[in-house]
């Protein structure tokens, strides 16, 4: 059993929560590959140190003294160092943080250092071997991370290796400058690691217990999730859950290596498994329910529309010559809808609608605003009969008046349009019909 083990910045934001990754880490000997982030809040009122230091680095760019800031994250490390009794010396590589601050480095230089730092940290505590990332996670000339040889150089460098730290979140240019991954990159790294050697698992450590059905700010206690499918979760997570970066999912699904979502905290608990497919059933008909606020719909009408070839086409182009990316386009015989973010759409608005008077000559455009989308996902849906009758029963039970209703053709989730303020109680209400009422 090989497995990689990623811990995020909850997981190691202090000497305390230290002690239980080295504690699961040495639980078992197949965790050989450890990716730590940055550490994140000790307490609520706490700050990141990745926010610190892209505001250290602020100054410096500005060229203005950051000697206080830098001496603060400093702090931060210091204190986990001596909460583990431990021998190291990060000076001479704040020295050269220093040196490269006042050179400008780049944004993505400063925050790489969080992760580079407690690497530094993690492999000394654990008597592992510490691979920086930026010597074996490759990006392009054009930025897009570079998988190939990525994976060629990664899976050559740790292939003796009994066991390594390699941080998250950062790699290199081809020029050798380092780049980051979106916020909240070390999980891809994990990924890419857990695809480089071949992993049997890839067990994702955080400060939650797996997956939940649905916000916990929303729904007091939300039941978990026991196992997903990369499909499912790629729903739930374009829709807003959160727990996992969405793009790690796809270095482990070309592998068919599964992912495991588990609390540093509660070590116990088996928490929410992911995989490519399963022939187990959901506890209940539907997965997980999430959603966003925060979209408007671009309502175009026109005679006969269905017949016209190329119509949807002349629609949507009037978005994307606009720079303005859709959500869902659900349309009827002589009506097409187009749903988009509001807030990149309001400065826009009559520049699209111009073009689509220009590109598709439509009879009527009608825009309505502040509407939410609410996705409904599972795989147990298609094989439930009744399942979309419930969702909109409990809408109606509770007032809630149905914007927009589409399916994809795999019958994996569904998608309804309600307004703003009726957001959470759709969430409320659906849940409750599915989870608190069994049939």
């Amino acid at each position: 059993m090989r497995k990689v083990v990623k811990f995020g910045g909850s997981s190691l934001a202090s000497a305390e929560q230290f002690k239980k990754v080295g504690n699961i880490i040495r639980a078992e000997a197949s965790r050989r590959f450890v990716v730590p982030s940055a550490p994140g809040k000790r307490r609520k009122n706490d700050t990141k140190v990745t926010d610190m230091l892209y505001a250290c680095y602020g100054l410096a760019e500005e060229g203005k003294d950051f000697s206080h800031e830098l001496r603060l994250i400093r702090e931060r490390y210091q204190e986990i160092i001596d909460g583990l009794k431990l021998k190291l010396s990060l000076k001479e590589e704040f020295e050269k943080i220093e040196s490269n601050f006042k050179a400008k480095a780049g944004k993505d230089y400063a925050a790489s250092r969080g992760e580079y730092l407690n690497g530094i940290l993690m492999a000394d505590y654990l008597n592992f071997k510490f691979v920086d990332a930026a010597e074996v996670v490759f990006f392009k000339e054009d930025g897009r991370f570079d998988a190939e040889r990525t994976n060629e150089v990664l899976g050559e460098r740790l292939k003796n290796m009994p066991n390594a730290v390699i941080p998250g979140f950062y790699g290199a240019n081809p020029d050798g400058s380092i780049r980051t991954f979106s916020r909240g990159g070390s999980d891809i790294t994990g990924s890419i690691v857990a695809k480089a050697v071949h992993a049997d698992v890839y067990e994702n450590w955080t400060d939650v217990s797996g997956f939940l059905i649905a916000d916990p700010g929303i729904i007091p206690n939300p039941e978990k999730i026991e196992m997903i499918t990369y499909k499912e979760l790629r729903e739930l997570s374009y829709m807003g859950a959160s727990v996992l970066h969405d793009e790690s999912i796809f270095p482990v699904r070309s592998e068919g290596i599964p992912i495991n979502i588990r609390n540093t905290n509660e070590p116990d608990n088996s928490g929410t498994w992911i995989v490519e497919s399963t022939c187990q059933k959901s506890k209940f008909v539907i997965t997980g329910i999430a959603g966003k606020k925060g979209f408007c719909s671009v309502n175009i009408e026109k005679d006969r529309m269905n017949s016209e070839i190329g119509f949807g086409r002349k629609v949507l182009q009037a978005f994307e010559d606009n720079g303005i990316s859709f959500e869902h386009a659900p349309s009827g015989i002589d009506t097409m809808t187009v749903f988009v973010h509001q807030d990149e759409f309001m400065n826009k608005e009559q520049n699209v609608v111009s073009a689509l008077h220009r590109l598709a000559d439509p009879d009527m455009v009608d825009i309505e605003g502040d509407l939410a989308l609410v996705a409904v996902v599972g795989r147990g849906m298609k094989s439930v009969r009744g399942t979309a009758a419930r969702i909109f029963a409990a809408l109606a039970h509770k007032n809630i008046n149905i914007r927009m209703i589409d399916q994809g053709s795999s019958e994996l989730n569904i998608i309804i349009g309600v307004r703003n303020e009726d957001f959470e109680e759709a969430i409320r209400a659906i849940y409750n019909m599915f989870v608190l009422v069994q049939l």
